[in-house]
């Protein structure tokens, strides 16, 4: 245990997610032992962000105005909607550069020991979304674990009359992965989601 402000800092630095105790000591020396103009600029970017960063009305995503760069955007299209947890999903999807449609980021996924529930998430907004029949295709993009995965089925029995296709991101093997360490779902879903190779 540290004296006062020092003590302080590590333990805001320790209430980040993935950063523990050692993680938080470790960061806090080195903004300690940093140059006064970069633990500034440090504070200032967090500053800025608190100040300047809102989530898009349409979609959810960060943004700086009422609505985000994608949603702005007048060449994506508007009849597919790929469903995210989190902003650091359509960043994610984005960097493939396979999909162009737009995006709805729910906030989370549903958890009940977290007590999270289908109303604590961007469901009604998505809804309303739905609404004027443009949208086409759902894609599910949830990611491939015990919450996602419940997040998933219920956006499905959610979509189910309403006569929009909905799909679900394949999941299997990483590419440079051997068979051997792969877990028994992740393999599974490989066997299920296998397909025809052309000759």
């Amino acid at each position: 245990m540290y004296e006062g402000v020092v003590q302080d800092l590590i333990d805001e630095l320790g209430r980040l997610p993935g950063v523990g105790p050692k993680s938080a000591q470790r960061i806090a020396f080195h903004v300690l032992q940093s140059d006064s103009v970069d633990v500034a600029r440090l504070a200032d970017a967090l500053t800025q962000v608190k100040l300047r960063v809102k989530f898009c009305t349409i979609c959810g995503n960060v943004a700086e105005g009422d609505t985000c760069r994608i949603c702005a955007d007048p060449r994506r299209d508007l009849a597919s909607i790929c469903v995210v947890e989190e902003p650091k999903d359509v960043v994610a999807i984005e960097r493939t550069r396979e999909f162009r449609g737009r995006y709805h980021v729910l906030g989370g996924a549903i958890s009940p020991i977290d007590g999270i529930g289908p109303s604590d998430l961007r469901f009604t907004e998505l809804m309303t979304r739905l609404a004027d029949g443009v949208v086409t295709e759902i894609i599910i993009a949830t990611d491939p674990n015990l919450e996602g995965e419940a997040t998933a089925t219920y956006l499905s029995r959610l979509l189910k009359d309403m006569g929009i296709r909905v799909t679900r991101l394949a999941s299997g093997l990483p590419v440079g992965g051997d068979l051997e360490y792969a877990d028994e779902v992740t393999l599974g879903r490989a066997f299920e989601g296998r397909r025809l190779l052309d000759a």
